[in-house]
């Protein structure tokens, strides 16, 4: 009996020391968002990419739950659909905007339909090309920013436009083809 008891003990010792070593692991809290943006207002001139005569001039002004995007850009194929995204970095230096990086997703979400289900926060639905070759743009963007530098604000960062539709499948980015357009979102002042 004493035995037992004694192997009681011990083994409680040990299990409260295993407990009890190592370091605390706290779960990680999930990223907040802001929900006010501090820019009155933004501006994105987009220039052609990968050789296209694409190009446009968008406005970006903050509304309740996100970004409102409208403007023109030209030069499209005719008819078709053309992916829109707002991208990571503010950076349209290369010849074929791969600078921008990859699609805006500060929260880790699988890409997709903006109007459907988990996406990146910097996906929109496709563009839907005139009979001329434009688009009249007129986006509201959900759950981000303008301004303040919240994970979520979009100021500084680029939009993209792509040659092609995107198919809201594809991982990461949707098939959407080649960046034919890209233009750093700037505070305006």
């Amino acid at each position: 009996m004493r035995q037992n008891l004694i192997l009681m003990a011990a083994t409680s010792t040990l299990f409260l020391a295993a407990c009890g070593s190592g370091p605390t692991v706290k779960p990680t809290p999930p990223v907040q968002q802001a929900t006010v943006s501090t820019a009155r207002m933004a501006e994105a001139n987009l220039a052609p990419a990968s050789a296209s005569l694409v190009s446009g001039r968008l406005a970006l002004v903050p509304e309740a739950g996100g970004v409102h995007i409208t403007g023109v850009i030209g030069g499209l194929p005719r008819g078709q659909q053309a992916a829109f995204h707002v991208h990571e970095k503010g950076d349209c230096s290369a010849m074929d905007a791969t600078s921008a990086g990859g699609h805006f997703n500060p929260t880790a979400q699988s890409h997709g339909r903006a109007s459907a289900g988990a996406h990146h926060a910097g996906d929109m639905d496709n563009l839907q090309v005139n009979s001329d070759g434009v688009v009249h743009v007129d986006v509201h963007l959900r759950g981000v920013t303008l301004g303040g530098g919240a994970a979520n604000d979009i100021a500084g960062r680029a939009l993209v436009v792509h040659a092609g539709a995107d198919d809201y499948r594809s991982q990461p980015a949707g098939n959407a083809g080649a960046r034919v357009a890209c233009a750093v979102i700037r505070v305006v002042r």
